[in-house]
C-alpha cells in the first residue's frame, strides 16, 4: 500500500495515516486479517517519527479498526467500532450537509454525492 502524506497539510500526519489505512479497508486494498508493517518501519518507509507512526496505530485500534499481538504486529479488523465512529460520522457529515445547504447544494445532489463517496451510483 502505497500512502499519500501531505506533510503541508494542516491534517496532522498521523491523522492522514489513520485515514489512508481506513480507506484503503473500504477500497478492499486492505482485508481482514493483513498485516500492516511494524510501527518503525512505517515511520522509515514514510519518513517520520515512530512516535508518530505509533500514534497513528493507536487511533487505529481505539477506533476497532487494528488489533494488535506482540507476536504477530498490527493488522486489520474490518468490523470498526460504531459506537467510536459513529458519533464522529454524524458530527462530521452534520458539518458537511451544512456547508452543502449555504452553498446552494440541494438535499437530492447532497445525498448523491454521499452516495458516490459510499460507492453506490445514487440514492434515487
Amino acid at each position: 500500500m502505497v500512502m499519500e502524506l501531505d506533510f503541508a497539510s494542516s491534517v496532522p500526519i498521523y491523522q492522514q495515516i489513520r485515514n489512508e489505512i481506513v480507506q484503503a479497508v473500504a477500497n478492499g486494498e486492505l482485508a481482514d486479517g493483513d498485516r500492516l508493517p511494524t510501527v518503525r518501519a512505517l515511520a522509515q518507509e514514510v519518513g517520520i517519527n515512530t512516535m508518530t507512526a505509533n500514534k497513528a496505530y493507536q487511533l487505529l485500534k481505539q477506533e476497532g479498526y487494528l488489533m494488535t499481538d506482540r507476536r504477530n504486529g498490527a493488522s486489520i479488523r474490518c468490523a470498526g467500532n460504531p459506537q467510536a465512529v459513529g458519533g464522529k460520522i454524524r458530527k462530521e457529515l452534520g458539518l458537511l450537509a451544512a456547508e452543502a445547504k449555504v452553498a446552494g447544494i440541494t438535499k437530492e445532489a447532497f445525498l448523491d454525492l454521499c452516495c458516490q463517496a459510499y460507492g453506490r451510483e445514487s440514492h434515487i
